[in-house]
């Protein structure tokens, strides 16, 4: 008997796991690239270590759960984490650092409660964090973008401060990110201006973080044309932060930064289109998506403008991703015929 198999409840099965984890992938290349330019190998090594340990992780996590190996290696998840932790972390960091990054990811965060879907906060977000709250010396150092002699310093030298520490002359070539630089300036009471003149900056934001967070943007929209990821939350994320920020400028725009400084400065850009958008562990209802992803942007402005830390995606992520039940709970849509309950 022949039947139609175009409507419902069939599905093309096209978006499986493996195939949306790699439109995620190549939706970081643009940004990364931009950070292989500045960083040259030392963001090349970040990758690698990354999703070296990420593999052997998920492999030993997956026989010790006598799970089947195979399905979950090939399905990216792994290098996906891999990948958003790498980038986040600071160009030549140290080995161990990034094993033990990993380690908080995908055993912890991942692994312990249950594996791929079960896992109620981003796997990435809680390796970066827990390393920023344990090494917060080793996650702020990061190389100035520049100089433009990081970008040509051979792989040798790069595994010598990779793997062995590296020369203390390297300090010389660190600076501090626009945003840490921004918080720290002005706790010794300088104005915007004064610290905008610092040939660091550029028209957005940092000279070489404008054009990252440019390339994150890109990745991003073509996520959303793909339809990866939908609207919702990067537009209720990026608006809460801009529209918090713009208040603030406008009543003193020599003490706080404008919108577009925040956007394109830090995570911003990486958070709203790859991190909050985290199929798991983000809110699943389209009402509950804005809600989740406004105060993910409305977190993020507050830890970076009166917290202790530059950048607060990470923090704001978390702690949001605790929020979703609750969220979820209370913006289900209402089931087509039913009528809502009075009181």
């Amino acid at each position: 008997m022949m039947f139609n198999k175009r409507t419902s409840p069939y599905v093309t099965g096209k978006q499986d796991v493996s195939v949306i984890m790699r439109q995620v992938l190549y939706a970081l290349v643009p940004g990364t690239l931009v950070l292989i330019w500045y960083f040259g190998w030392g963001m090349i090594s970040n990758l690698l270590l990354a999703i070296v340990f990420a593999e052997l992780l998920e492999w030993g996590m997956l026989t010790l759960r006598q799970r089947p190996v195979r399905p979950f290696l090939s399905d990216y998840s792994a290098v996906v984490t891999a990948w958003l932790l790498a980038v986040a972390m600071p160009a030549f960091a140290p080995w161990w650092l990034i094993a033990l990054a990993m380690v908080f990811a995908v055993v912890i965060a991942k692994h312990l409660y249950g594996g791929l879907g079960y896992n109620p906060f981003n796997p990435a977000m809680i390796g970066y964090a827990a390393m920023l709250v344990s090494y917060p010396v080793q996650m702020t150092i990061w190389p100035a973008p520049l100089d433009f002699s990081f970008a040509h310093i051979g792989l040798g030298q790069a595994v010598q401060q990779v793997f062995a520490g590296g020369s203390q002359s390297w300090d010389a070539l660190t600076a501090a990110t626009p945003l840490d630089a921004v918080k720290v300036n002005l706790g010794l009471h300088k104005t915007l201006n004064e610290i905008y003149a610092n040939g660091q900056f550029g028209l957005l934001a940092g000279q070489a973080w404008q054009w990252v967070s440019m390339g994150w943007l890109l990745g991003g929209l073509w996520l959303l044309w793909q339809r990866i990821i939908s609207w919702h939350i990067p537009v209720a994320l990026l608006g809460s932060l801009a529209l918090m920020a713009g208040i603030f400028w406008m009543i003193n725009p020599q003490v706080y930064a404008s919108p577009l400084f925040h956007l394109f400065s830090g995570a911003a850009m990486l958070g709203a289109f790859f991190i909050a958008t985290d199929p798991v562990s983000a809110s699943t209802t389209p009402l509950g998506k804005l809600y989740y992803a406004g105060g993910i942007g409305a977190f993020t402005y507050i830890i970076r403008t009166w917290g202790g830390y530059p950048d607060a995606v990470a923090f704001s992520v978390i702690m949001l991703n605790m929020a979703v039940p609750l969220i979820d709970y209370y913006t289900q849509p209402r089931v087509y015929g039913t009528k809502r309950q009075q009181g």
